[in-house]
């Protein structure tokens, strides 16, 4: 399917601007990939789907002028491709692992974007001087959510949201999450499901409503170890 319809049938208007520079991501993350391991999935149409239409369906959700963390940015997903779409966004990237951070910033670099870095950190080392300060978290990964919420929930803004990007399955994690929730000064506010060219998917929206206590997010991997 030509990209520009496919995009369209999704509600979202791609001009030529913004179509040339997720071929050019495409084309380079390809590149990279050779030698840094960013992505399995490899086949053009694939990576629109699966990748780039995928991060950017949600933007429908993220307000104008936001400003936004992407926790574990690895290959930018969703941030690169919410920022070509959004260049309005306000993006911070942060990864672990450093080779991943110099592939995003050679990419801001190649598609001359604006308002948007990303930066060598562990979220529980970043949390010390970030906290209460963005609009948006986006974490797109494979963690279980009561982990994603407590690496990102102290980052947010009261009344920010987290947007966590996840497949169609998520009842069960959405449970166990109900402890961390109220730990962390968070509520649930919607679990948005759609299929994206038979690709089910789901984005948990979570709500900041009181501060998060300090000593969250813990270090030494407990949110992953010892989930709240």
């Amino acid at each position: 399917m030509e990209k520009i319809e496919l995009f369209k049938k999704y509600n979202l208007i791609l001009n030529e601007e913004k179509l040339n520079k997720l071929n050019e991501f495409y084309n380079n993350l390809i590149l990279y990939n050779k030698s840094f391991n960013l992505t399995a999935i490899t086949e053009e149409n694939e990576v629109f789907i699966k990748h780039f239409l995928d991060s950017i369906y949600p933007e429908k959700f993220i307000k104008q002028n936001s400003k936004i963390l992407d926790i574990g940015a690895g290959a930018g997903f969703p941030s690169l491709p919410l920022k070509i779409y959004r260049p309005d966004l306000k993006i911070t990237m942060i990864d672990s692992l450093n080779k991943r951070v110099n592939f995003l910033n050679d990419m801001i670099n190649i598609l001359s974007l604006n308002n948007v870095e990303a930066l060598h950190f562990r979220a529980e080392d970043f949390a010390k001087n970030n906290r209460n300060n963005y609009d948006y978290v986006v974490i797109r990964a494979v963690a279980k959510l009561p982990t994603l919420l407590e690496y990102s929930i102290p980052f947010l803004k009261l009344g920010g949201k987290l947007l966590a990007y996840k497949s169609s399955f998520v009842e069960e994690e959405v449970k166990d999450s109900f402890n961390a929730l109220k730990l962390l000064g968070a509520k649930l506010e919607s679990i948005e499901k759609f299929d994206l060219e038979g690709n089910a998917r789901s984005v948990i929206i979570v709500k900041k409503v009181a501060e998060t206590p300090l000593k969250y997010p813990r270090n030494k991997n407990l949110p992953k170890l010892k989930p709240l």
